[in-house]
């Protein structure tokens, strides 16, 4: 027969199997012959006919489960206590938190049977009406009046003892308490997903650390694919169908990629020759920062004093390949004709793929000063090679 068993949702707080030690799940067995202390069995012991000193298989039996109605047809016994705890742990008429504890019930549900059944109910009124003058004669010469501010107080006290014990309860699970190692596991990661991981470490109190885990390292593991089917899309674009020829493209890249930075230094060199101090403290500046140190002395502002005399093109690579306008944009910008005509091909190339071509585009892609990518900018915009945005 049908018994009313424990009601809770967590099965830490209901016994153990007396055969397996296992956590009871509903439905369980609870031997009629036995006790007490009460004899409980679950289901896959009770069918192997488990037997334990004075217990016997063949002993009459109760199946304890909570899967029956009490009040309300569509409401088990499970539900109606699930609903109970949810009013004492949300409040009283918070009905959207409530059913979101629940789960099963909406919230107009929810407010309807508590309503029905627990508030307007004649038979819990009078029962309680009857508790209450009982305990108001007993109590009547010995109450001590409080203060409702008081009380205020210590709900207030005992609600900040309940955060403080759920938030340690949060850090011993997610294994926060050894924040150095904790730390040192995310550097694991890629910058992209350490971002993550650092965005995502609030929705930790609402999942457990097996499920928050398992959410990092699937966003770990799509960031890998994607870089991975990226750099194969890139290598499908440049006609590669092979790893071999994909390992040579990649040292080609590799040096073209020296290549530039080495004619960049060059522009940057040109723009400093006419003055000695201006090209030591670059010099400098690039020491430190091939030394792995931030370069700590700035530039020399030309603020104050004349403006440098244009480039000489003369022997210059590249010069033969530009137009008269592109020479004298070269001469005042001082910047080398090989240099230009990358810049160039690059803005060309991107303003293709995206049909126009914005100012902050065209300095993401060249990576030199910013007063000069706004001239090449501007003079490729009059001239009718790319279009804006």
């Amino acid at each position: 027969m049908d018994r009313l068993g424990s009601f809770s949702n967590d099965p830490s707080d209901k016994p153990p199997c007396r055969g397996c030690s296992s956590y009871l799940m509903e439905p369980y067995i609870k031997c009629a012959e036995c006790g007490p202390p009460p004899f409980f069995l679950c289901l896959q012991c009770f069918t192997r006919g488990f037997e334990y000193k004075k217990h016997q298989s063949d002993h009459t039996y109760e199946i304890m489960t909570s899967d029956f109605p009490v009040l309300d047809p569509s409401w088990t016994a499970q539900e109606e206590m699930a609903l109970l705890e949810a009013v004492m742990d949300c409040g009283f008429g918070n009905w959207q938190d409530v059913a979101n504890q629940m789960c099963t019930k909406t919230k107009e549900e929810c407010e309807k049977h508590y309503m029905k059944h627990f508030i307007n109910n004649p038979l819990f009124a009078s029962t309680l009406l009857n508790l209450k003058q009982a305990e108001e004669a007993k109590t009547a010469d010995t109450a001590i009046p409080f203060l409702s501010l008081k009380m205020a107080v210590v709900d207030i006290y005992h609600s900040r003892l309940k955060e403080r014990q759920r938030r340690k309860k949060i850090i011993r699970d997610h294994g926060l308490i050894n924040l150095r190692k904790f730390q040192l596991m995310e550097r694991r990661y890629p910058k992209e997903v350490q971002d993550l991981y650092e965005t995502m470490r609030r929705f930790a109190r609402i999942v457990g650390p097996v499920e928050h885990d398992k959410f990092i390292e699937s966003h770990a593991l799509e960031f890998e694919l994607r870089r991975e089917i990226k750099r194969l899309q890139e290598y499908r674009t440049a006609g590669i169908t092979n790893f071999c020829s994909a390992r040579t493209y990649d040292h080609l890249k590799k040096t073209r990629e020296e290549e530039r930075l080495k004619r960049t230094m060059l522009s940057e060199v040109l723009q400093y020759i006419q003055d000695s101090s201006a090209c030591q403290q670059w010099l400098r500046r690039q020491a430190d920062i091939d030394s792995g140190l931030s370069p700590s002395i700035p530039m020399a502002s030309n603020s104050g004093r004349r403006s440098a005399p244009p480039l000489n093109l003369t022997g210059l690579p590249g010069t033969e390949k530009l137009n008269e306008k592109e020479k004298e944009l070269c001469q005042m910008v001082r910047l080398v004709p090989g240099a230009y005509l990358e810049y160039k091909s690059a803005l060309l190339n991107e303003c293709n793929k995206q049909g126009g071509l914005r100012l902050a585009q065209a300095r993401a892609l060249i990576k030199i000063d910013v007063n000069k990518t706004r001239k090449i900018y501007d003079f490729l915009i009059r001239e009718g090679y790319i279009t804006k945005a």
